[in-house]
């Protein structure tokens, strides 16, 4: 099957990048559209976890308000922003989301195909050309183990569904009948371990590159972790807002870093379509020699 990518109408401008590698890893279709390439560097012990949100240009993700939940609002459904999910998540092994996104898109396939319509044929080649098979798994991570059964993902055979919770979820989550294979693991008993999760997808699940969209508290807790390694995150034009009665998530919820242990996000890349920027980073953590 060719490799032959539609694209969002016109191609991403790229403004700069610190990739210096001379083999490619996209195909050269695939790089024309996005202005460049996307090498996803090899992890020994755990999956190489990078994480895509988009925000608005005040931080925040979400205007979180029924039927206006998603990100899809923040971005005014951007196709640029919607291809690029697509490609992000075309090269995951696993999408990793938390139950509050499920809550809020119950309808949602966590699929190239269903981001992007239109490329599957494109998707589904790289796909295959990178010796993957079928869609990602999905993994969800449930403090409480409160699940909509009725949610779309349950409903597909071919879906390999892993949800991550704690002691108390796990009562809540084990006796779910669906069509998909679904594998429950309790990894804490108030909190989910995420690190142990982590390394679990990697040695049992074969998991190399894993996709991490949230929301806000799961990001919190991987970056809290040590757990993510790079960042995908569009800036978008418009302003989302808050007051006390309208409560807005920003990026990052649930956590608290001190300046001397924080996280560190370096700049990789940068591309522009139309008003929106794209920037990728690189993360850094204390201690960490990478």
């Amino acid at each position: 099957m060719s490799i032959t990518p539609i694209g969002p109408g016109s191609p991403f401008t790229l403004l700069f990048t610190e990739d210096q590698a001379t083999t490619p890893s996209l195909p050269e279709a695939f790089r024309a559209i996005y202005g460049g390439d996307w090498h996803i560097p090899p992890s020994t012990g755990r999956p190489y976890t990078y994480s895509n949100f988009a925000a608005g240009r005040d931080g925040r993700v979400s205007y979180n308000e029924p039927g206006i939940s998603s990100g899809g609002e923040v971005t005014n459904f951007n196709a640029h922003d919607r291809w690029l999910m697509g490609l992000l998540r075309a090269r995951a092994d696993a999408v990793m989301t938390g139950d509050g996104t499920l809550k809020i898109e119950p309808e949602h396939h966590w699929t190239a195909e269903f981001i992007y319509p239109g490329e599957e044929a494109a998707f589904t080649a790289l796909r295959q050309a990178e010796k993957r098979s079928g869609p990602p798994k999905l993994v969800i991570v449930s403090y409480a183990g409160d699940l909509n059964a009725k949610s779309f993902c349950f409903q597909q055979p071919d879906l390999h569904i892993i949800v991550a919770t704690t002691t108390h979820g796990y009562e809540q989550v084990k006796d779910i009948e669906c069509t998909a294979q679904l594998d429950v693991h309790q990894l804490g008993a108030d909190w989910v371990d995420l690190a142990q999760l982590s390394q679990m997808l990697y040695s049992d699940y074969n998991v190399r590159a894993l996709l991490c969209e949230g929301g806000p508290r799961l990001m919190g807790g991987m970056l809290n972790a040590g757990l993510i390694d790079e960042e995908f995150l569009t800036y978008c034009p418009r302003f989302v807002g808050e007051t006390k009665e309208k409560f807005r998530p920003s990026y990052v919820e649930g956590v608290a870093f001190q300046p001397e242990t924080a996280p560190y996000s370096r700049p990789y890349s940068l591309r522009r379509a139309g008003d929106f920027l794209f920037l990728q980073t690189r993360c850094t953590y204390t201690g960490d020699s990478r």
